[in-house]
């Protein structure tokens, strides 16, 4: 009867501790969450309730319906992803070559060139798309440079135009895909590549089937993480695209500035954030997204 009513007491004792637990760690993750939810949660349950307002001030679909009813929404989205898709690919053939070169280099070293990876960063996003449209145009530096060492006689049209997008848009994504991919090449036990050896396997075969698919979740992190920045993309096509490449990051501005339509352009962000949304959860069904969040395998 006396060891029931201990245990009784004992089990009524842990319960109110982990009461009290809970409450001291919901006291401290409260200032967090209040600035989540005025932060995040409420800019974006506006952003849903205006999308559903229509331009006479009542509730209504014709955001909604007039992206499906025109054709120029659709051709905007193709855009979007289009641009968003050849930049990853194009970033992931110049990146993954780039982070395998500092992978292999002494700390010391790879940390210098680390530098040179960096320096962007240290630049504003402006400045940089303003410094290619100096540079790629029919007057530019590359232009001059070209027809000096004879590689063409007339100036090429190098910007205002996909091409120039894309190169702007590489050129300032590189590093969120080399540093996820760095870090999971740098964590790969090198005996794993001599043992491959020690075994019978060349270089070439040892790189494919041991290192090459431990380096896919650090690759797999900055290749999404550059394909959702892209999505959202506004300085870079603006200025180097000429009004040829338009992205729903543009519509969503001119919905704005030139016809002052916060439903049009709320539906816009709502639907890209939706898609952006499906595309994390497709994502999470091929890879961990909380291990490659920090480039490991």
């Amino acid at each position: 009867m006396a060891a029931s009513f201990a245990n009784g007491a004992n089990a009524a004792g842990l319960k109110h501790d982990e009461r009290v637990e809970k409450l001291k760690l919901f006291g401290l993750s409260a200032p967090a969450l209040l600035i989540v939810f005025v932060v995040l949660v409420i800019p974006v349950g506006w952003l849903f309730y205006l999308s559903f307002i229509g331009a006479d001030g009542t509730f209504s679909l014709e955001n909604y319906a007039r992206m499906i009813d025109r054709s120029s929404y659709r051709r905007i989205f193709l855009m979007t992803f289009e641009v968003s898709v050849l930049t990853t690919a194009l970033t992931i053939l110049i990146g993954y070559p780039m982070a395998y070169f500092l992978a292999q280099l002494p700390n010391r070293l790879a940390s210098i060139f680390m530098i040179a990876v960096l320096l962007p960063f240290w630049t504003s996003l402006l400045v940089r798309t303003y410094a290619w449209l100096v540079l790629l145009q029919k007057q530019g530096l590359i232009n001059q440079w070209a027809i000096a060492l004879g590689l063409w006689d007339e100036p090429i049209k190098m910007v205002h135009d996909l091409n120039g997008t894309l190169i702007g848009m590489v050129h300032i994504m590189l590093p969120f895909l080399i540093l996820p991919t760095y870090g999971a090449m740098k964590s790969i036990d090198r005996d794993l590549m001599k043992a491959a050896s020690n075994l019978g396997a060349s270089p070439k075969h040892a790189f494919w089937t041991v290192f090459f698919p431990l380096t896919i979740p650090g690759l797999f992190a900055g290749a999404l993480m550059v394909f959702i920045l892209c999505l959202g993309f506004y300085v870079t096509p603006a200025v180097l695209g000429g009004g040829k490449v338009i992205m729903v990051s543009m519509k969503i501005v001119s919905n704005i500035e030139m016809f002052v339509n916060w439903g049009a352009a709320s539906a816009l962000g709502v639907v890209l954030l939706i898609m952006t949304m499906i595309i994390l959860w497709v994502a999470s069904k091929f890879l961990n997204l909380d291990r490659i969040a920090g480039g490991g395998h």
